[in-house]
Formats: structure tokens, sequence, C-alpha cells
């Protein structure tokens, strides 16, 4: 039997070290080798063919293939009991003038039957997602604006999720947050994500209230609020050039509030980056990569970051924690499959990144029910199968083929790649949480 590198393996210099590191996904298996070991896998010359063999490094190409292929059927049929999370836009209207606002340019047309429409669109989830695990998260816009009918709104959701057993989840600005709180408390609520973009001098630059008053006191104080009611917080920072090094700051604070020890509590980093508009400032951008590798060194000379975000370096986080691969990823978008989303307008989406852009509609939920479903399966069909770039490289089962969205925006078509820089994150992902072992 003849064999030969596995064209799963990532095979990569580890930063700050001499060593590499080898991941495989598909066979699940990944280990830290010296520069020798590289260069005998890369050019062929290795002699510890049954090891290699063992861990999925050097295969028979048709036992992999089959593997592959019986790989990707589990996932298929385990994505088809997945969870769904479906979002509820009630408004795009927002009491904030953010300076990298991605929504800037929609629409706010008023709609004046809201409950209506709510009532319409758990009717439509009720009989299309039937028998599906699922939950709602409410999104904007600002969905938690401070007047009477926002509230009637958000009192009308819950009641009807109530009604139905299903636990909701908000994005907010979180300005409003703790006048919320008693609200919330009457239902099933899975998280609140809010944001804060630093400390309050660098926050209050970027996320002010229209007029330009800061908004950094109010969040903080809807947080703690929230978490007092014990209402999960997923807290996020919207990152770029601007405030990445006030990261250390902001983890200083959230460590000194007693956020980063309660249970409660969660973070995530988002990047800043363009997606259907154009933002006035681009160098201010980081493409994936940047971002990280520039974290990578804030955290090292600032290791109170790592007490409030311990970030994902793609699987490298996971490897940490759980002392093995995850599954292979043959999908990273959820839209149409374990996402949908819908808007006050009546209108379907597949997902956060497209609703409320114009052109992106895939039917109606209201006052009628319609589909594009040619579209619609367009989307469901999208993993790393179904994209062409994505068929000889290595880095696609711990890439899954990135948004679909932003693939979309690029190239004009959905079944088209959103590469992610894995190789790269890994490097910088391994030696940060494997440290000493990175240089063994």
């Amino acid at each position: 039997m003849e064999y030969t590198l596995s064209k799963h393996n990532i095979i990569g210099k580890l930063a700050d070290s001499e060593n590499w590191y080898i991941v495989n996904p598909l066979s699940r298996n990944a280990d830290i080798i010296t520069s020798e070991t590289a260069d005998t896998l890369t050019n062929g010359s290795y002699t510890n063919a049954d090891e290699l063999l063992e861990k999925g490094y050097i295969v028979d190409a048709a036992a992999e293939d089959k593997t592959f292929k019986a790989e990707y059927l589990s996932f298929i049929d385990n994505r088809e009991t997945d969870e769904i999370q479906i979002f509820y836009v009630p408004t795009y209207a927002c009491n904030f003038a953010c300076s990298y606002c991605y929504q800037e340019g929609y629409s706010h047309d008023k709609n004046e039957k809201p409950l209506e429409v709510i009532d319409a669109f758990f009717s439509y989830i009720d009989k299309e997602f039937a028998g599906r695990r699922k939950y709602i998260t409410v999104f904007g816009g600002e969905p938690m604006l401070p007047d009477p009918l926002t509230r009637e709104k958000i009192g009308h959701i819950i009641k009807n999720a109530n009604d139905r057993n299903l636990s909701l989840a908000f994005v907010t600005n979180g300005y409003t947050l703790e006048s919320y709180v008693p609200m919330l408390q009457m239902a099933s609520i899975r998280e609140v994500q809010v944001t804060l973009d630093g400390p309050a001098e660098v926050h209050d630059k970027r996320r002010m209230l229209r007029g330009g008053k800061g908004t950094f006191s109010e969040i903080a104080d809807g947080i703690n609020a929230a978490l007092r009611a014990d209402i999960p917080i997923n807290l996020r920072a919207v990152i770029d050039r601007d405030n990445l090094p006030s990261l250390p700051a902001l983890a200083e604070f959230a460590v000194s509030q007693g956020w980063t020890n309660n249970k409660l509590f969660k973070t995530q980093l988002g990047r800043n980056y363009e997606l259907h508009y154009c933002q006035a400032d681009e160098n201010r951008l980081y493409d994936r990569l940047t971002m990280y590798a520039d974290l990578y060194e804030l955290i090292k000379k600032n290791p109170v970051i790592m007490q409030f975000h311990r970030p994902a370096y793609s699987i490298s986080r996971f490897l940490f924690d759980n002392g093995e691969m995850p599954e292979p990823l043959f999908d990273s978008c959820p839209g149409c499959k374990t996402e949908w989303a819908f808007d006050y307008t009546g209108n379907i989406y597949s997902c956060t990144a497209t609703v409320g852009k114009s052109g992106e509609e895939l039917g109606t939920f209201y006052p009628s029910v319609t589909r594009k479903e040619e579209i619609i399966e367009e989307w469901q069909e999208r993993d790393v199968t179904a994209i062409s770039e994505c068929a000889d490289c290595s880095l696609k089962l711990a890439c899954g083929g990135g948004c679909a969205s932003v693939a979309k925006n690029k190239s004009g078509r959905i079944c088209s790649p959103d590469c992610r820089p894995v190789d790269g994150l890994l490097s910088y992902g391994l030696s940060l949480y494997f440290g000493e072992e990175a240089e063994a």
C-alpha cells in the first residue's frame, strides 16, 4: 500500500519559537514538532512512519477520502438536529451614533402594526421550525429603546416566547439595559450581549448617543444590574487599531467590577471591518491575522487580558481547554441552516449579516408567506464541499469556508470562500496557550 502526506495537514512555525506545529482536523491530531521533523514531513524523508500513520499525518489516500465522506455525512446528520438561532429585528432605529455603524444606510420605516407582525413571526416559526430546538435573539438597530411602544413590543415578544417555552437572547448597546431588567426577569434569558469598546475615555469617543453624550457609565450600570438579577451577560468589544491598545484597561475595569469572577459573564472580541458600507477611515481597520498578531503581543505584555478574554485563535483554545481537537469544520456559515433572521417589515433573511440589507430578502412571513426557494437552497448547500476554491485547501476543515455574506460581497457568489488565516492564527494561538510546551 502506498502512503502519502495527508492533504489535511496544517504545518507551520510557532510564534517566538524554533519549533513547529502539525495539526490535522480530519484525524483530530495535533503535535508540536522540531524544525527537523517539519522538514522531513514536507520533503517526504520521514522515518517514523508507524507513528505518523497512527495520527493520520501520512495516509492511504483512498482510505482518507472514505474518512472524509463519513465525517461529512455525520456533520450533515448532526446539523439536521442542531439548535436553531432565530433573530428578530423589531426596529433598525438606534439612539447611538457609533463611529463604525454598518447599518447606517438602512431605512427606518415605521410599522403601523408591530404587534400583528410579531404574532405573524411566531406563527411562522411555529410551523417552519416545528419540532426543532430553537431560541430567539432580539436584534437591531437598538431593540431596547426607552419609548413606551418599544417596551410594549419587547413585552409582546416575551409573552409569545413564554407561551412556547422558548428562551430569548438580546443584542443591545446596553444604554437602557438597567431599566429593562425587571421586564427581562419575566423571561427565560439565555444572554444579553452588550458592547463596551474600551475604558470610558475610549468607549465614549466611539459609541456615543446621537448628540454626542458618552454612554460608558450607563452601560456599566446596566451590566451590574443584569448580573445582580442573574441575567447572563456577553460583553463584546469591537476592535480596530484605534482601541486595541486600551484593551488592558478595559480588562482591568472588568476585573475591578467583579465581572470576570461571575459565572454569568463572558466576553467576545469583534473585528471592526467593512460589511455593506464603506467606512470613512479604512486605515483604522485590521485584517484578521494582523489583529490577532497584535493581540498576541499585547497579551504577552498585559496578562490581565486573559482574565477578561481568552481568544480562540482558530482551534488553539479548544485544544488547550479540552485536550483534544474539535470535530472537522465543514461549514462556518450558519445562514439558512442553524440561523435565520426576520424583521419588522415582514421580510426573511439568512443571518444577522444580511438582515435589513436591500436585495438580500429571501421571502416574507407577513402579510403573507413567500419564499425564494432557489436562493435559500444555495445558502443551504454552501459548505467546503460546494466551494470550488476550497477543494485543495489544507485549511478548509479548520476554516469552514468563512462567512457567506462577506464572500458574496467580494465575489458576487454565495458559494465562494471568505478565507480564514488558520495557519497564522495557530502559530500565535498554540504559542500563547501551550507556552513552555511550545519550547519543548
